[in-house]
């Protein structure tokens, strides 16, 4: 059984004290793909040293997240298409809007959000979808680059049935981690209705620590226990959530 972690942070500080051994648990639990998804310029170093260390494993996206828009963006995006030019990248992540933190970069968000979209399209990559109080506006975005070279992963997905309908006509699988878990979480109340074919999965972690975690820090190895948890929702085997989705994730990340 091979599971992909479609989306951790393993750079994270909060690995700082046993980050290998964190990894060689996750790997031993059968969790052998990670993806990583960039925040910006002050994480590449650590990434690039990620990737070395963990070659056969660790596979890296570029991109500059909503929350670090700030007045230094067009500087930032500079960063993203001068490493994108430079190497090998999987992936345009993660990207989009964030109105939870600050309403007020909305535009500028908009504004990297679109640029990186034909970042991706101009490389042939997909894009991982940070989308945070703005469905709204991340349709909006979504909406005017449409296409069939628009492809994806709508990163945590925690949104309405209609909303993830809407997000998979834009050539989007939905991110599915820690939140399936929770009692309040409500997506698996709905998920059922959702082909598995859409369906990658994620940790977020150290971040969305699944049931019985919740609250804790997040590792990729509790992924078993959403793989647990979409297996019981769907009504098929552990082995048919891990193999589906990992071929999911092949399509769209390539590897």
């Amino acid at each position: 059984m091979i599971i992909t972690d479609t989306h951790t942070h393993l750079y994270s500080d909060a690995f700082d004290a046993d980050r290998s051994e964190m990894i060689q648990r996750a790997i031993e639990a059968g969790v052998t793909r990670f993806f990583i998804p960039a925040i910006d310029s002050a994480y590449t170093e650590s990434m690039l040293q990620l990737e070395k260390d963990f070659p056969e494993h660790v596979f890296l996206m570029m991109g500059l997240h909503p929350t670090s828009v700030k007045d230094n963006y067009k500087e930032e995006l500079g960063h993203v298409e001068a490493q994108l030019a430079s190497r090998l990248f999987f992936a345009i992540g993660e990207i989009g809007i964030d109105l939870y933190w600050d309403t007020s970069t909305l535009g500028i968000q908009v504004d990297a959000f679109t640029q990186q979209i034909r970042l991706a399209k101009k490389y042939k990559l997909p894009i991982v979808i940070h989308c945070r109080d703005a469905f709204d506006e991340v349709f909006e975005v979504l909406e005017s680059e449409k296409g069939p070279d628009l492809f994806g992963i709508f990163h945590c997905f925690t949104g309405t049935l209609e909303q993830a309908k809407k997000a998979i006509s834009y050539n989007m699988k939905l991110g599915i981690g820690g939140v399936v878990t929770f009692k309040n979480g409500k997506i698996d109340q709905f998920l059922n209705q959702i082909d598995l074919k859409y369906i990658v999965l994620e940790t977020d972690s150290p971040y969305l620590a699944p049931k019985p975690f919740r609250g804790k820090r997040n590792e990729s190895a509790y992924i078993n226990k959403v793989v647990e948890k979409l297996a019981e929702i769907y009504n098929v085997t552990e082995d048919e959530v891990a193999d589906v989705t990992t071929e999911n994730s092949k399509a769209i990340f390539g590897i």
